[in-house]
């Protein structure tokens, strides 16, 4: 049995293009007789457990003083980071580059799962295909496992199906169409690619659908689960299983897998299942498994949590494992001006473009709406910016004059100076854009109010609040209406929009963009965007919507304005300038390019588009 396994892991370094070395280094069971490794409960969950740590973080998988949103929601002022390879159109830079959290490097990596830094274990590609090794590993031994009882078999197969699925989608997101891989492969490695993204998604749903059979809906209500009571929030589950057969489902049917140009042509029956999908994890809320955090208690979705405790509160769906303290409190440093930080001189900055079209105004509609006079009177001020703006702008956005620090040490840090020619405005230490924003960390973190010690920031997964946005967006797909309700669970994707909006305390969607299915689709989008702001879903969405080439999301942009004037409280000027034109072409700048050596093993892989 051991040299089957050795002969398997030989096979996939030569059908991923990996040293066969590299794998048998690694990997413990090369040296451990699988009857040990599967004889019992426990063993077989010990090497599932491998498979969550094979979930790339992606705020600290590349490291933790470089991006991770590759869209067209932030800039940062290093020219070698990943963004900015991205923005030259340098999709091809992933196969080799040491700060990118798509890819392991050769330099700083140990490829190790079991490494305790996230940024040393496999990125996407690497730690994709070796969960789906190890998934299908475990899928094919499950027989071994004598010592167990029927619902600790159940929970490791759930486990295993839900961790097949969850990689292949990973692979997907980035590459697109790919073979679904479901067995341990040892001689018939020639897997062409398939004809469409569906057939494999399909493949993927069929692997999610088990999974949600098989998990429990709470590790601690479970007898296998007494081991670890309390210690459970990061295992996978039936609701993360549902939440991610759904957005599988409507992946796939969004205009960039489903091969249209047209933004607003979705697949509508994938559509209408990954609604199925979506409505079970919502009836798990109604249960009270899930809840929305109220407006007041944001903050503990994303980093108000004790530190090294699990953050998200009742939102928590999945995450990445792993926490490293010191690394994510590298990452918020990165979110503010590093003089007040006190961190390195890189600064990550949300672009002026992404805060302009999508942050609205607090009556609700976007400022260009609200500028338009077609709803009223406008509330937008030009000379006054940064007022009766979406409450939401204010508790994730950093703007000029918001307090910094309070201690008297600071000096002239406690005010934010983001103006032409100010303190905490420059390309070097301080913003490009003339903001920041302050998801991942306390409002008055600095060096003089240290209090990145004490909380434990941490973009999630999965949450709640993105279940409700990929519902509503698969149920409009889906029915062409903003008003329908499915046989599945009593919500339109209007209410379910809406109850965000109240939850943030605005008005719900205008009447006119209600009865409008593609003007509803524009704005539920921008919902999106504001709700998951730097959360790292923006460079998939933006792609996955095939809107990625056009000028609005390929000008990076900033603004600038000088100092207010302290009698009338106005800016004499307001002007956006450019940072930077994006190159994204259509199609080429879409998937990202696979290794050159991974299209010449064998006929039927062919390269993506353009490269």
């Amino acid at each position: 049995m051991k040299n089957i396994i050795i002969k398997t892991l030989c096979i996939l370094g030569l059908l991923f293009s990996f040293s066969c070395e590299e794998y048998l280094d690694a990997a413990p069971e090369s040296v451990i007789e699988i009857e040990d490794v599967f004889k019992n409960f426990d063993n077989m969950q010990g090497f599932v457990e491998e498979m969550y740590a094979l979930v790339t973080d992606y705020q600290t998988g590349g490291h933790q003083q470089t991006d991770y949103l590759y869209g067209d929601d932030a800039t940062i002022n290093n020219g070698w980071q990943p963004m900015n390879r991205i923005d030259k159109g340098e999709l091809g830079f992933w196969i080799r580059n040491d700060f990118t959290y798509l890819n392991k490097t050769d330099r700083i990596r140990t490829n190790d799962p079991n490494d305790a830094r996230t940024l040393h274990r496999p990125g996407v590609y690497n730690g994709s295909l070796l969960g789906i090794r190890k998934a299908n590993i475990a899928i094919e031994n499950i027989d071994l496992l004598v010592n167990a009882t029927e619902d600790e078999k159940n929970v490791i197969l759930g486990q295993a199906y839900f961790f097949r699925a969850f990689f292949h989608l990973e692979i997907m997101k980035f590459w697109g169409r790919y073979p679904y891989v479901n067995k341990v492969l040892v001689e018939d490695y020639n897997l062409p690619r398939p004809d469409s993204y569906r057939e494999t998604a399909l493949a993927i749903h069929e692997d999610f659908k088990k999974a949600a059979e098989l998990l429990p809906v709470k590790w601690d209500d479970e007898t296998y689960g007494q081991k670890t009571f309390g210690e459970n929030k990061g295992r996978v589950t039936k609701g993360a299983a549902y939440g991610y057969m759904g957005k599988n489902l409507l992946f796939a049917a969004s205009p960039l897998m489903k091969g249209s140009t047209n933004t607003y042509d979705y697949d509508s029956d994938l559509a209408a299942m990954a609604v199925d999908a979506f409505a079970e994890l919502l009836k798990l809320a109604d249960q009270g498994t899930y809840a929305l955090s109220t407006f007041e208690n944001y903050e503990e979705v994303f980093w108000d949590v004790p530190a090294k405790v699990w953050p998200g509160g009742t939102e928590f769906i999945f995450n990445s494992t792993g926490f490293n303290y010191s690394l994510t409190r590298e990452v918020i440093r990165l979110q503010m001006d590093s003089k007040v930080a006190g961190g390195g001189s890189k600064v990550l900055s949300p672009t002026h473009n992404f805060i302009h079209y999508n942050f609205g105004m607090a009556n609700g509609l976007s400022v260009q709406d609200d500028m338009s006079g077609n709803y009223g009177a406008p509330t937008f001020d030009p000379a006054k910016p940064f007022e009766n703006r979406d409450p939401r702008f204010y508790k994730w956005i950093t703007v000029n004059g918001d307090v910094l620090a309070t201690k008297s040490s600071a000096g002239q840090h406690k005010i934010a100076q983001l103006y032409e020619g100010g303190l905490h405005r420059n390309s070097s230490t301080g913003s490009e854009t003339g903001y920041f924003f302050k998801k991942y960390y306390p409002t008055l973190h600095s060096k003089w109010n240290r209090l990145d010690n004490k909380y434990t920031p941490w973009r999630i997964r999965m949450r709640l609040t993105d279940i409700y946005l990929m519902y509503a967006e698969a149920l409009l797909a889906a029915t062409n209406s903003a008003v329908s309700q499915p046989a599945s669970y009593n919500l339109s994707a209007e209410q379910a929009i809406n109850m965000l909006r109240d939850r943030a305390g605005i008005p719900q969607v205008h009447p006119s963009k209600v009865s409008d299915p593609n003007e509803f689709m524009d704005e539920l989008r921008r919902e999106r965007s504001v709700e998951l702001s730097f959360e790292a879903h923006r460079w998939v969405d933006i792609r996955r919507w095939v809107v990625a080439h056009l000028d609005r999301y390929k000008t990076k942009t900033g603004v600038n304005f000088p100092e207010k004037d302290p009698n009338t409280g106005t800016y004499s000027y307001f002007e956006e300038f450019v940072l930077v034109n994006r190159v994204c072409d259509y199609p080429k700048h879409y998937w990202l390019p696979f290794e050159a050596s991974q299209t010449q093993i064998y006929d039927g892989f062919p390269q993506n588009p353009g490269w």
